[in-house]
């Protein structure tokens, strides 16, 4: 087989929004990298990752939760080149998993956040919150999917997305999927993407407060969101907010 045929191309729906002359440059390799952690039962287990240029390109995670477990994943995507985190989980019976990823920066650079959760047993639960904050000719994007098997009832999954534009020209894309076999789950998506309150920034200059200062207030508040279930989210918010330099606020 030819290196060609192994790697994806736009058609894909899983690569739709993807740059794939980045992905065909990084090489058939990367898409076979995959970490695979596994869960016992009853573990809770956190992971923090900061995907900036010391960690660009293509990241890809397959998460088995075991019974009662609990996976708590919360990224920061803000390299200068092409990044992609990819996260599939599989979640056994009353396990937990936990998403919560920013992505964020401007140049002319796709940053991307995709996930595939598994509800495989009844009872369990995941929660997705993503952010997307670009500027320049940067795209953020988000594709997400929940399947929940026949049998898997007692299901609470929930995944929101939504993007903030601050310049013309950057974009976002949200591909939020339900596939849903049992009938006593809540399931639940949202997505949406504009650009930032102009009432709010000025409410806020009205106040005393900085023109600039107040508009990284709000994207800080805004981005807040993804970490919001992490005790200790300072690290990463002040990771995503360094990426603000030479944003257009």
């Amino acid at each position: 087989m030819t290196l060609a045929a192994t790697l994806p191309t736009n058609r894909d729906e899983e690569w739709r929004y993807a740059d794939i002359p980045a992905v065909t440059a990084l090489g058939a390799d990367a898409l076979d990298a995959w970490h695979v952690p596994v869960l016992a039962p009853g573990e809770v287990r956190t992971k923090d990752l900061l995907l900036d240029d010391s960690a660009p390109g293509l990241h890809r995670v397959r998460i088995t939760v075991g019974a009662g477990a609990r996976a708590e994943l919360f990224a920061v995507i803000s390299a200068s080149s092409y990044t992609r985190l990819e996260v599939e989980v599989t979640l056994g019976e009353g396990a937990h998993f936990e998403f919560g990823a920013v992505t964020i920066g401007g140049g002319d650079v796709v940053r991307e956040a995709v996930t595939r959760v598994r509800h495989a047993e009844p009872s369990a639960t995941s929660h997705q919150v993503i952010r997307a904050v670009h500027w320049g000719q940067a795209t953020g994007n988000f594709l997400g999917r929940i399947e929940v098997a026949r049998h898997a009832q007692k299901t609470d999954a929930e995944q929101d997305f939504k993007g903030l534009i601050l310049e013309r020209g950057a974009s976002a894309n949200a591909r939020p999927e339900l596939e849903i076999y049992a009938d006593d789950v809540k399931c639940a998506h949202g997505a949406a993407i504009g650009q930032m309150d102009a009432n709010a920034a000025f409410y806020m200059a009205s106040r005393g407060i900085d023109p600039q200062a107040a508009k990284v207030l709000l994207v800080r508040a805004f981005i807040a969101d993804a970490l919001a279930a992490k005790d200790d989210s300072e690290a990463l918010l002040d990771a995503a907010l360094a990426a603000l330099e030479g944003a257009a606020l």
